[in-house]
């Protein structure tokens, strides 16, 4: 569901089957989209400690690694017996790469451009975001499916961060490769002005103010004007910061965007409530600054661990609750479900619900914790920040974990401990959290449980954790800063909940979907 308020959706799941399920042709004005770029690593969230005493901890974001694999052979296959253009460029792609890890990620990537060529109005434009391990060839792939006449730029992102020690250049940009759907007259660009300063020599010469030609004398005679200049129109090489680790904004998310590099983004090829898209939307930097600056918009990230930190983003920077992402779990079976096919989703997911976040690495110190909460319940010099345990078991469960959990507790010296089950808790395991005697809160002087047995289904009801007000206290993930300036939202939105069409009514690789054919 959207929530009240809300004028845009999230969408947990894989990207291509969102955009086939759920995005009906022609219902998009701008999508951007920041991809994984075949850099072989992996990336991880960083959370910061709030004890001081160890390094911040990690969890996996994504993984940034492509294999030749049946999966990527099956895509590969589907797009070449569909003919055209990307079947072409795909085959060239083999001539030269062989079955290799970038024909994998090329093979990955060019079902979705598909799609998003197909989800995309007339007057739409897009950017793909990404780095010189791949541009060229994303290019033409882009060049395939959307036509090279329609490219419109590359734009070199330019930043400046600590050097490294390298036998070749530093590298200080990513690059966005911007094409319009079509070279329709009603297409979208705003030109940006106040982005870039006027040369020296313009200011000695002409000033500040605006300059006009004059042509009556039969050659070009510059002018002034009283009006003052805003500056040369943005070029295509921008200048823009990446947010320190340090930086207000910045929230541990790996490949995190500056929120003034989507602004000239959004601004520039998109109007007031025009429809964003962003199908690999991370920490939801492109989506909180399209609803900031008053357009719809659509997020989709395959991670409950993204999912979760959006929700928190909109709620913090704009006071938006953007409700549950459809394709999340709303029910036991579907809870059930994603623990079947995920159980590391399903412990994210669980431990989203009580505003924890996710200790993946079982080792050392973080031995028998799924997740940690962290909360402030007292003020002054002396205040010190207190922490929740949780145990996440989407299985068997019996007395002895709720035991385990106890002594976690003791070795963490935390304030409470929380065991979330997918199975109804027996008696005895109910007994002994009972048990566990009470935490007294300092600062609202109240006693908690410090041991809680609660189950899924108890959070899927609303039933939460028994502590001080959440709201108020819970310091576990960076706030977003809040935004300077909010537009007013719109009610309607074109995106359902329940998908457009059932998966089996739609065939791909479909014959006239794909651009470039013959």
């Amino acid at each position: 569901m959207v929530a009240k308020g809300s004028k845009g959706r999230l969408y947990y799941g894989d990207n291509l089957d969102v955009l086939r399920r759920y995005l009906a042709d022609e219902s998009v004005d701008l999508v951007y989209l920041d991809p994984p770029f075949n850099s072989a690593k992996d990336y991880n969230v960083l959370f910061r400690e709030h004890d001081g005493t160890r390094s911040a901890a990690q969890v996996k974001a994504f993984k940034d690694t492509w294999e030749w694999d049946e999966a990527a052979a099956r895509a590969y296959h589907e797009l070449v017996e569909g003919g055209g253009k990307v079947s072409e460029a795909l085959q060239a792609f083999r001539l030269v790469f062989g079955e290799s890890d970038m024909l994998a990620y090329l093979a990955m990537m060019a079902p979705r451009l598909v799609e998003l060529h197909r989800v995309m109005k007339e007057s739409a434009s897009i950017y793909l975001h990404c780095d010189p391990v791949a541009s060229h060839y994303l290019k033409v792939l882009m060049d395939a499916i959307f036509r090279p006449a329609n490219f419109r730029n590359e734009v070199i992102w330019r930043y400046r961060r600590w050097p490294a020690k390298a036998r070749q250049f530093q590298k200080m940009h990513d690059v966005l490769l911007f094409y319009s759907k079509s070279a329709a007259p009603e297409r979208t660009f705003h030109v940006l002005y106040g982005y870039e300063p006027l040369a020296e020599s313009t200011i000695k010469t002409y000033g500040t103010k605006k300059q006009k030609a004059d042509f009556s004398s039969g050659h070009r005679k510059p002018s002034t004007e009283e009006e003052e200049s805003l500056g040369p129109p943005l070029s295509d090489v921008w200048e823009v910061g990446i947010i320190p680790p340090s930086g207000k904004e910045r929230l541990g998310y790996p490949t995190q965007k500056p929120e003034k590099l989507l602004e000239r983004v959004i601004l520039a090829s998109s109007s007031p409530d025009d429809v964003v898209l962003d199908p690999f939307c991370g920490c939801g930097t492109a989506v909180a600054v399209a609803h900031r600056l008053g357009r719809q918009w659509v997020g989709i990230d395959i991670t409950h661990l993204a999912i979760n930190l959006i929700k928190r983003r909109m709620k913090d920077s704009l006071g938006v609750d953007v409700g549950e992402a459809v394709g999340e779990p709303v029910s036991l079976p579907d809870a059930e479900a994603l623990a079947e096919l995920n159980p590391y989703q399903f412990q994210w997911w669980a431990l989203g619900l009580v505003g924890a976040r996710p200790v993946v690495e079982q080792k050392g110190a973080d031995r028998g914790v799924d997740g940690r909460l962290y909360f402030h319940d007292e003020v002054g010099p002396n205040a010190r920040t207190k922490q929740i345990i949780f145990s996440v078991k989407s299985g068997g469960t019996s007395v002895a974990d709720v035991r385990d959990l106890r002594g976690v507790i003791d070795r963490e010296q935390a304030a409470l401990g929380v065991f979330i089950t997918l199975r109804e808790p027996t008696q005895p395991m109910r007994r002994e959290a009972a048990s566990g005697g009470f935490y007294q809160s300092p600062g609202w002087n109240k006693s908690y449980p410090r041991l809680q047995v609660v189950t899924v289904e108890q959070l899927l009801e609303g039933t939460g954790i028994d502590y001080p007000p959440a709201e108020q206290v819970n310091v576990t993930f960076p706030r977003a800063p809040l935004a300077k300036s909010k537009r007013p939202t719109q009610a309607a939105f074109p995106f359902p909940a329940a998908p457009i069409v059932k998966a089996a009514e739609r065939v791909v690789p479909r014959k006239k979907r794909v651009p470039g054919r013959r």
